[in-house]
Formats: C-alpha cells, sequence, structure tokens
C-alpha cells in the first residue's frame, strides 16, 4: 500500500481540482466590488457617527463570501458541512440604520455571485445598486431637515414666532405642541434655504419668546 492508496480519496482530487488562477481572479474582482461596496457606503452615509469598521466588514464580507461559495460550489459534501457549520453563528450586532442592512445583502450578494463565476452579473448589478444609491443620496442631501424648537411665553408670542420662521425657511410644519403654566413649547419641522440659520437669532430676539433651538434631525418624511 503506498502514500496515495492511503490518501486516495476525494482529498488529493480536490487538491488537483485546484485552480490558483481562478481563484485569484474571482477574489481580485471581489476586493475591487468590494471596495466599490465600500466607496458608495461612505458617500451615502447619512447618520450621525461614521463608522470605518462596518466600511471594512462589507469588503472583508465581499471577499470571504466569494472565497466560501468559491469551495462549496466544487464540492457537494463540503456544501453540506459548511451549512452545518454556519448555522451556529450568530450575529449580536445591533443595526444602527435601516441602510446598512442594504449594503450587508449587497456584500454577501456580490460575493456569491462572483463565487458561483458570474463576474459580469456582479458588476453590472453593483453598478447598477451603486448608481441608485447615490441618485437618491444626493437627491436628499439637498433637503436636509432640522427640528425648531421654541419656547413662546404666550399666543402672540407664538404667531410672531411662526410667521417669522414660515418666511425664513423653505418648509415648516409643526410636529407638536406643549401648553403649560411656564408657557408654550412649539416643535416644528423644517427645510432651511441654503443652510442660513440666522434667523434663529431673529427668533430669539421676539417679545416673548425664552428660547429657540436649532437641531439636526435626521428622520423621515412623506413629500
Amino acid at each position: 500500500m503506498t502514500f496515495n492508496d492511503i490518501f486516495k480519496s476525494s482529498f488529493l482530487e480536490s487538491v488537483t481540482e485546484f485552480s490558483p488562477v481562478d481563484t485569484l481572479i474571482g477574489m481580485a474582482f471581489a476586493l475591487v466590488v468590494g471596495l466599490f461596496i465600500f466607496v458608495i457606503y461612505k458617500k451615502t452615509f447619512a447618520g450621525v457617527m461614521y463608522s470605518t469598521g462596518f466600511s471594512m466588514t462589507l469588503v472583508g464580507l465581499t471577499l470571504v463570501t466569494t472565497l466560501v461559495i468559491m469551495a462549496v460550489t466544487s464540492n457537494v459534501v463540503l456544501s453540506l458541512g459548511m451549512v452545518g457549520a454556519l448555522s451556529i453563528v450568530r450575529f449580536r450586532a445591533a443595526i444602527k440604520e435601516p441602510m446598512e442592512i442594504v449594503y450587508l445583502f449587497w456584500a454577501i450578494a456580490a460575493g456569491i455571485v462572483i463565487g458561483a463565476g458570474m463576474i459580469p452579473l456582479a458588476v453590472i448589478g453593483s453598478a447598477t445598486i451603486g448608481g441608485t444609491l447615490l441618485l437618491f443620496a444626493n437627491r436628499k442631501m439637498h433637503e436636509n431637515p432640522y427640528i425648531l424648537i421654541l419656547g413662546c411665553a404666550d399666543e402672540k408670542a407664538e404667531s410672531a414666532a411662526l410667521a417669522l420662521a414660515g418666511k425664513s425657511v423653505a418648509r415648516l410644519a409643526v410636529k407638536s405642541k406643549t401648553v403649560n403654566a411656564s408657557g408654550i413649547e412649539l416643535t416644528a419641522e423644517i427645510r432651511m434655504k441654503d443652510g442660513e440659520t440666522s434667523f434663529v437669532n431673529r427668533l430669539n430676539g421676539i417679545e416673548g419668546i425664552s428660547g429657540a433651538t436649532l437641531v439636526s434631525y435626521n428622520g423621515e418624511y412623506m413629500s
């Protein structure tokens, strides 16, 4: 019995069937697509704190998924074992932004498609998704919402403040109004004109206005 007879199995056959060139090409395309997803995420990010770690995760996820799919497509037994191994993995990291789910699925899908050898589909699909996200992100960047909080002593001050604010901003919508013994508190969602914030100083100068606060707001509302 020779050494080859002892290890004569799918192991040696898998080694001989392995193609370094195909693997390098697939991983290179996965890296390019992963970096493209990284750039799109960075350009379209609209949250409060940008996470470099999450961005690098998108690149790594694309590469890892590609590697896994390359392995399982060449061996049915390995694919079943991989399913069993990955079934015990649990991800407990909280998703801060809904769009992060889109980028995670995009990275996984790109890795699956590249690993399956359908590189043109991965390139065309990623370009389409990236262009769509950039289009909508750039559209929203010109209409950043803000929350305006006003403290009013009486209805006269409230009317004067709303009149001034209405003339100074592109859009104003009252979201809440609280009346108590100390006065009136108004909360309004506004869209500013060219980032102009000097109207807040004028609001604070109105007689009967105890305070005017402008806060950046990352919420959504239907136009």
